[in-house]
């Protein structure tokens, strides 16, 4: 650098500094933000990477990431798209590509959702973008959703940031963690203008049956609410269950689906995830083009990655043999339950797909009233990261989620060290 600018940039440098600090501008993040909460990701997890930084080998039971566990993406999906990423380098339709929307659409009509034609089927950068397009294109301030606690916090966030009213309804613990009902029908108000479903369901893993999701279909349809389905666990059921799309049973009521290949498939890395509108879209006509023109403005999701979509979804699927008896995430769920419940102190229900389970706490045995606190004394002492429960918009202190993806050994070791932890805490 010429002596003349390096001078001229000390002399800017040192005249900033000269500035009164009450005359300095600051920025700070927008207030949209105040309402928001990600914990998935958030400060137990910062905390684990610092001590990872010192040199500190930190289990990582935080975060649903197949590949870290042994899970691999299927060779045929890596041969597929290695040999069409010559034919990938450009743009797609907005929606995604022909071949991807296809076979997502086949998908869909397996599932019996009503009224899916190719241009109801819009992939997206996993889920998470799609969600967040979703709630963007509906919401004005003071919209009220109606959103499961606990439930994913990503729908939380996105319908704050839309500048909408995120509404918990309960689910019920001593009922597999089914929705309330009743619960459901006291958050409705005349701002409601959508209900949230996950399932199968993150964080607890629960299924819900049938006869559970007609009564939300029966109040959808009285209060005439959007249904909004995050099914992206919906291959991952076990005990010889079946997944039922509640689309499906609302051919009257306006739906949107969204699933993709990150679990089933363990590709989360490649974030592949689409949503299905399907029913009775005439009623949603403004709406599906305030959709289009944010999916346009987007200009489109990985292209590459869309490639795979069929490949994905015809031929075997490799994920059953996870989770039927001998498979590992049947072994392996079939593991934690039991070691989770005979910790003193700790019950869990057991989960029927996912691969997540959400223990409860003695808060008294153990004089817990913090969980964040909680969280990160597991962490500094056992050295295992966990998610609390009230990162997933659960009112009290008393859960917290365990990923239960690594092997049984793994496993074996994480729940002795928990067991130990426990066999000592006391809150301060």
């Amino acid at each position: 650098m010429p002596v003349e600018q390096s001078t001229a940039n000390v002399t800017r440098a040192e005249s900033v500094d000269e500035i009164p600090a009450g005359r300095r501008r600051a920025f700070g993040k927008s207030h949209k933000l105040d309402n928001v909460l990600y914990d998935v990701r958030g400060p137990v997890v910062d905390e684990a990477a610092r001590m990872e930084a010192d040199g500190t080998h930190i289990l990582k039971l935080n975060i649903g990431n197949p590949a870290p566990f042994g899970f691999r993406t299927p060779d045929e999906v890596v041969y597929d798209m290695a040999h069409q990423l010559t034919e990938t380098e450009g743009y797609s339709p907005s929606k995604g590509l022909f071949s991807a929307r296809k076979a997502i659409m086949q998908y869909a009509q397996l599932k019996n959702l009503p009224n899916v034609t190719i241009d109801d089927i819009y992939t997206g950068n996993g889920v998470s973008e799609l969600i967040n397009l979703c709630m963007s294109a509906l919401l004005d301030d003071g919209d009220e959703v109606l959103i499961p606690s606990p439930d994913y916090p990503l729908w939380t966030a996105c319908v704050n940031l839309a500048g909408g009213t995120a509404v918990h309804y309960v689910c019920d613990e001593q009922s597999e963690w089914y929705p309330d009902i009743d619960d459901i029908r006291s958050k409705i108000t005349d701002r409601t203008v959508a209900i949230v479903l996950i399932n199968p369901n993150n964080p607890t893993g629960a299924l819900y049956p049938k006869e559970v999701l007609q009564q939300i279909v029966d109040i959808a349809r009285e209060h005439q609410l959007i249904i909004f389905s995050d099914e992206i666990y919906d291959r991952l059921v076990m005990d010889g269950l079946q997944h039922t799309s509640i689309a499906s049973l609302a051919p009257d009521l306006f739906c949107v689906t969204f699933s993709g290949l990150s679990k089933s498939h363990m590709i989360a890395g490649y974030r592949v995830g689409w949503m299905v509108l399907s029913g009775n879209k005439r009623i949603a006509k403004d709406y599906i083009e305030g959709i289009n023109m944010l999916a346009n403005m987007r200009i489109c999701s990985n292209v590459p990655a869309q490639s795979i979509v069929q490949t994905a979804l015809g031929g075997h699927q490799s994920v059953n043999d996870y989770i039927v008896p001998g498979g590992r995430l049947y072994e392996q769920r079939e593991y934690i339950y039991n070691a989770i419940n005979a910790i003193p102190g700790l019950t869990a229900v057991k989960p029927k797909a996912a691969f997540y389970i959400f223990p409860k706490i003695d808060v008294k045995k153990f004089n817990i009233h913090d969980d964040e606190q909680f969280a990160l004394d597991l962490l500094h002492d056992e050295r295992i990261l966990i998610t609390r429960g009230g990162g997933f918009n659960w009112g009290e202190p008393d859960h917290f989620r365990i990923v239960y993806l690594p092997r049984i050994e793994v496993l074996k070791d994480a729940t002795n060290k928990i067991a130990n932890f426990f066999s000592y805490y006391w809150q301060n």
